[in-house]
Parts: C-alpha cells; structure tokens; sequence
C-alpha cells in the first residue's frame, strides 16, 4: 500500500479490535456511534473533520454530509447502500464502498431458513412444545406444508438471489422462477430456473422471495395489487429490504387467509415497535435483521470495509467501490 499522510477516520459502529487497529495503525481514529446518547456529541464534532467514515445502519443523508467538508470515502460495513445520499456523494466526488459477495452465502442460508420456517411451522410449533401445549399427538390443523418439489419465485436474482436458487433447485427439488435484469449465467442452474415475469411469477409461485436493493423504482414494489395476484395460499419471504413491501397491504393479505404465512427479516421501521401488528401476528414469521449475523460474516464484512477505506484514503482503488453513476 503507498504511504499516505495520517487522515482523520470516523468509526460509527462498533468494529473487531483487530480490525480497529489496522485503522489506527496508519490514520487517527475516532470511535463514535450516533446511535448511543452519550457518543453523538463526539460523532457530531469530529463529523467536520473527517476524511473517511466507516460503519453502517445509521442514515447519512444530505445534512450530515453538508457537515462533513473534508469527507472523501464512506466504507459501508454492509451491501445495501440505501442509507447513503447517492446524489450527494455523486455530486461532490465522495467515495462510497460497500461490501457484497462476502454475505452472500450467509442471508441465502437465512431466507431459506425463513423458507423452511414458515412452510413448516416451526416457530409456532416450537412455541406450543415450550409452552406446554404438546399433550397428544398434533393434527391436521398444526400441520405444516412441504418444501420440496414447489415452485419458488425470486424477486431479484443477483449474488444472493441465485444463492437461494442454488439451495432450492438442487437441494429440495424446487422449480425455481426469477425476474430480474438478465439471464442466469450460472451453470448448475441450466434448466432449474426459468425468467419470467413478475406477474407472471406471482400468479404461479408457492413461495415468493425478495432479493432486490431497496431504490426509488423497488420502494413499495409490492403493495395490494401484487400481493392479491399471488397464488391463494401463497408465502411471502422479504430478508431484502422493509420498504419493498407495503405492509398494510401484507397484513390484509395475511388477515383475508389470501397469504398462508410470511416470512419477514426486516421492516419498514427497525427495530420492529412494540405496537406493530406484525409482531405477533399468527401468519408472520419475524427475526429481528439478522440475514448476515453469524460471527463469521460480520467479521468478513468488517475486514472488507476496513480494507476498502484504507485504499482509498491512500489514493488506490478499494475493492469493493460501489458505483455512483
């Protein structure tokens, strides 16, 4: 790596230590997360004079960013990069990172695990064991419905859309449908999962899955008419993004017995309030944001950001450079 000047680093969410100190090794670092009452002054003064930020789940929109005059890089400790003003950074030639392919593997696994848990009931019978509800033998009403052999529909079929393809073809025997920009360029999938539609795909899917970004076109993507469209019996996976789904929409959806189930990882408001009706819905499987918590991924994720920071702030190209234009 070229030597490069110290810079000043703002870090806005708790890292690895060795991670931290690969940071501090070459520039001067800051630890500050907004989010906890007593770190938001300090984030707040050190905010002008940072050159580089490195964290994530924290909002920096247009007037943080007109605060931050020195700022050449973000590094985002995550793949989406809908916290970030993208126009702003554009604008002014700020550098944004993020961190794809390294989570892949990890939230394909919580999808379909989300896949299993709703087909199969497995919350909800986990609960009537713990409960004390398991007295007899259970019947027909507590069963659940088979993985294998239905067609599942991918709504965005980019790394982790095909990562869940990949478990649904050629691990339970799934048709698999997607819609999404191109064609599947994936070998092991040649045969197993079919473009089409979106309509199309909504009107034939046992278990739909959404794998797409959150943007100004997918923001509500999936509202009443989409939602009534589906199969009658129908699942609903999101572990993309809450705003995709209109949730009003879903609980009615849920309410007229149209949906069989839904399995949600995120929301339109995080952490999920105590007062949503989706928390203890009976049809919603719920978990709060955890489609690439395992300690190995975050740890891979914090490794890639810091790497991605480093080479800018000295002048290189980051590996994982998110595109602005």
């Amino acid at each position: 790596m070229n030597t490069a000047p110290r810079k000043k680093v703002l870090v806005f969410r708790e890292m690895p230590p060795d991670q931290l100190a690969r940071l501090q090794a070459v520039h001067d670092v800051t630890v500050a997360n907004p989010r906890k009452p007593d770190q938001l002054a300090l984030f707040e003064a050190t905010l002008p004079v940072t050159h580089g930020l490195i964290g994530s789940s924290y909002a920096i929109g247009p007037e943080l960013l007109a605060r931050a005059a020195r700022l050449e890089v973000i590094s985002s400790i995550s793949v989406g990069v809908d916290n970030y003003a993208l126009p702003a950074l554009r604008e002014r030639g700020i550098l944004l990172c993020h961190t794809p392919g390294v989570l892949t593997e990890t939230t394909a696994d919580t999808i379909f695990a989300l896949v299993m848990a709703t087909s199969r009931r497995l919350v909800e019978l986990a609960l009537h064991v713990r409960e004390g509800r398991w007295d007899r033998n259970i019947g027909e009403d507590l069963f659940g419905w088979d993985v294998h052999g239905k067609t599942l529909g991918i709504i965005g079929f980019g790394r982790i859309g095909q990562a869940v393809a990949r478990r649904a073809a050629l691990g339970f025997n799934m048709r698999v449908l997607y819609c999404g920009r191109r064609e599947s360029d994936m070998p092991e999938l040649s045969g197993k999962a079919t473009r089409v539609t979106q309509e199309a795909l909504l009107a034939v899917s046992d278990i739909v899955v959404l794998t797409l970004p959150l943007t100004a076109q997918t923001r509500g993507l999936i509202g009443r008419r989409e939602l009534q469209s589906m199969k009658p019996g129908a699942i609903l996976i999101n572990s993309a993004r809450g705003p995709i789904v209109q949730e009003d929409a879903l609980l009615e959806a849920l309410n007229q017995g149209h949906l069989r189930a839904a399995g949600l990882d995120v929301f339109s408001v995080e952490p999920l309030p105590l007062d949503s009706p989706l928390r203890l819905h009976p049809r919603v499987t719920a978990l709060p944001h955890i489609g690439s918590a395992t300690h190995e991924t975050r740890y891979r994720m914090a490794e890639l950001a810091t790497t991605n920071l480093l080479q800018a702030l000295a002048g290189e190209r980051p590996p994982a450079l998110y595109a602005l234009d």
